[in-house]
């Protein structure tokens, strides 16, 4: 029968685990308020420009969220300032062949900063809070990353996703992407936004293979490395 004091440590430990921080809480916080927000800044240069901001300071706290060897820092702070570079020069020239190339960086920086995350909760250790915001931080990057690589396959092969037409100079095109992606991910599909290529709809397997991945194997992996003193 377990003892009620260790039942309350073992409440509170797991209590701390949820509600504690580092920088990983930092970059799911960045995260959901990127999502929330992104619909309200798309219109008018002064919106696309707090837009850039959030989208340049998720790239940065993404490279630094994790410890990792030297080059692969340098790997993935490269990328990440890449990235904003080709973001701001996009958004001051209005340049679409610019902005293709940004979301490549970016999808780049994201994968890495995704990689390092792996690396960081995979880690034999107790498992803390800051793991844990790094686990949800990493579903959400990845969405972001596949919704790149659906713009890019919309841009380069114009009809792959519908019903209507996308056109990336209006806005909100970008964020029904993103919508699309991370209702993809965990498998919600509602049918709004639909690929319409045979290759659109490879990629969106791949991408649906990747959610239950991350779910029933990520998730079950975190749950094994729960301290045992919060099982007994």
């Amino acid at each position: 029968m377990k003892n009620p004091q260790d039942k309350a440590e073992s409440d509170e430990d797991l209590a701390q685990m949820i509600i504690g921080h580092g920088p990983c809480t930092y970059l799911l916080l960045l995260l959901l308020g990127l999502i929330l927000l992104f619909p309200y800044l798309e219109e008018g240069i002064f919106a696309r420009t707090l837009l850039g901001v959030l989208f340049s300071i998720v790239l940065l706290v993404g490279a630094f969220a994790t410890r990792q060897s030297r080059w692969g820092f340098i790997l993935k702070l490269g990328l990440a300032l890449l990235g904003v570079g080709l973001q701001w020069t996009a958004l001051w020239t209005g340049s679409l062949a610019i902005l293709d190339l940004a979301a490549i960086s970016y999808a780049a920086s994201l994968a890495a900063s995704i990689s390092g995350v792996f690396h960081y909760i995979l880690k034999r250790g107790p498992i803390t809070a800051d793991k844990l915001h790094g686990a949800l931080a990493g579903y959400i990057m990845l969405a972001f990353v596949w919704s790149f690589i659906y713009v890019l396959i919309e841009r380069f092969s114009a009809g792959s996703f519908g019903p209507g037409h996308l056109d990336f100079t209006q806005p909100g095109t970008f964020f029904s992407l993103i919508y699309f992606s991370l209702t993809t991910l965990t498998t919600t599909g509602y049918g709004d936004v639909i690929p319409l290529t045979n290759h659109a709809r490879s990629l969106v397997m791949l991408e649906e293979f990747a959610g239950v991945f991350y779910v029933g194997v990520l998730i079950a992996r975190l749950a094994g490395l729960y301290p045992s003193t919060l099982t007994k």
